[in-house]
């Protein structure tokens, strides 16, 4: 895809319209591996407060990020991800600061986000997230 100049910066949209086997395209190209669950949109529509997609002048997925949440004052930021065409102009901060809008329109107090370490100066500079301590516990390797 190329370098891109601002009149062609994908469009984001909150809860914009997607389907799995694009999302699973995506995905697939985004995080360099396999990605095998078939109807994605079903599960989306059923459990996520929403989601930000970004699409190019053709109309191509190339950004998604999904919005969960708790019913009331929690959302939490799942599966940011960005075409490998478009890495590094800045589709990644656009997707999150419309999951963060779409989150404060709902009545979100807090917006949560899990991230790798090389993640940190994405999340922490370019998108205004503060660092706090957190637990994970991977439930398959825990018995």
């Amino acid at each position: 895809m190329g370098c891109m100049t601002p009149a062609s910066a994908p469009r984001t949209q909150w809860r914009g319209p997607i389907g799995s086997r694009e999302l699973r395209a995506l995905f697939e190209d985004a995080w360099g591996q396999a990605f095998d669950e078939d109807d994605i949109v079903t599960r989306l529509e059923a459990h996520s407060l929403g989601w930000v997609t970004a699409r190019d002048d053709e109309g191509r997925l190339v950004g998604f990020v999904n919005v969960a949440w708790d019913g009331a004052l929690h959302a939490f930021l799942l599966d940011t991800s960005v075409a490998s065409g478009v890495r590094r102009t800045r589709v990644g901060t656009r997707l999150v600061a419309a999951a963060v809008e779409g989150a404060r329109g709902a009545g979100c107090r807090w917006l949560h986000v899990d991230f790798e370490p090389e993640l940190r100066s994405f999340y922490l500079a370019a998108c205004g997230f503060l660092f706090s301590e957190a637990g994970v516990l991977d439930l398959r390797a825990a018995r």
